[in-house]
């Protein structure tokens, strides 16, 4: 089956080319994001792979009908950049990758929160410098810390795991409270007003839908315990990102760690090391020395990148051979108003 991959870089290509060679799909790889200005592209193709940070908006989706697209398929978990009703509306088909490695971005979640607090950033640019100084590297030890874990959905269930591991105190948040969970791990279902105001990590695992959309905002951030550390590898829009600028001038958030940005559209996976960076929030937020942001990296493994291409060009075979198409996202799935990570 022809497909037009947007959005493509070396790792995409070598990840999907080597899959490919099982499924003998015909693969056009495009560097541009899938957008209306670049929807033309795929004039002739029945499918498309658009990844998360692509904006397959109604108007995008009335130009890829018109040139024959009957599919996308997103080459991620996400997918609330693309216009589900519309897609229904237009009787175009769309399937993501639920899964592709769960232990990745768990992974990078707890790597922030170590970098974060023993200031391993700060330490290596100091040693770069011949600055062997300990002044102001002062961190925690997270044995015994309690770790809030928002969403036990998948990588939720692998942080908790983890955090356990270093012998932290797990409570969890989810729609779902999952009493298995609870016994194997021994950790605890709270309300989420109870996981804000004692924890003293947060990470955040839940996707972005109506109900989580700022989840974190000015009130949640009051909530929180005074020095807590506050991560999110799920979704930019989670966070208020000015409320939580705010909260970090005033002292009231410990660290923040990063790896997704509500506006990062544009910005992250480019090189604009010779541009001036247009968004004052984020050149803002990169300022403090207690906020680490990665460029939307957590799931960037060997692993996760063949379990994507994998599961992508499986999608588009089964489309193209009529069969069940297991990984499709149907717009009434997710216009569920409370946050969840199922």
């Amino acid at each position: 089956m022809r497909l037009a991959v947007f959005d493509t870089h070396r790792y995409d290509r070598d990840a999907l080319e080597k899959a490919n060679a099982r499924f003998g799909h015909a693969l056009t790889f495009f560097e541009p994001r899938l957008t209306l200005q670049t929807a033309k592209l795929a004039d002739g193709f029945p499918a498309v792979c658009s990844f998360v940070n692509d904006r397959v908006d109604a108007a995008t989706l009335e130009v890829l009908r018109a040139g024959g697209v009957r599919l996308v398929a997103a080459r991620s978990a996400g997918y609330n950049h693309v216009d589900l009703e519309a897609a229904r509306r237009l009787d175009i088909r769309v399937s993501r990758v639920p899964e592709y490695s769960p232990h990745a971005v768990a992974e990078h979640a707890v790597a922030l929160v170590l970098a974060l607090n023993r200031h391993l950033t700060r330490a290596f640019a100091r040693v770069r410098d011949w600055n062997f100084s300990l002044d102001g590297l002062v961190g925690f030890d997270l044995a015994g810390k309690t770790v809030g874990v928002v969403g036990t959905g998948r990588i939720g269930r692998v942080a908790a795991r983890i955090f356990r591991g270093f012998g932290c105190q797990v409570l969890c948040y989810d729609v779902a409270p999952d009493a298995e969970l609870e016994r194997e791990l021994n950790v605890r279902f709270v309300p989420l007003d109870e996981l804000f105001a004692t924890s003293d990590v947060i990470s955040l695992h839940v996707p972005l839908t109506p109900g989580t959309h700022h989840l974190v905002d000015a009130a949640a951030l009051a909530r929180m315990k005074k020095g807590v550390v506050l991560i999110n590898t799920g979704r930019g829009a989670l966070i208020d990102s000015r409320a939580l600028l705010a909260a970090l001038k005033s002292g009231h958030i410990g660290g923040a760690g990063l790896d997704v940005y509500e506006e990062e559209e544009g910005v992250f996976f480019q090189d604009l090391s010779g541009q001036v960076l247009q968004d004052d929030v984020l050149a803002r937020l990169l300022t403090f020395p207690n906020v680490l942001v990665t460029s939307h990296q957590a799931f960037l493994t060997h692993e996760a990148l063949a379990n994507i291409a994998e599961t992508t060009l499986a999608s588009v075979r089964a489309f193209e051979q009529g069969e069940p198409l297991v990984n499709e996202v149907r717009a009434e799935q997710v216009m569920r108003a409370p946050p969840t990570s199922r």
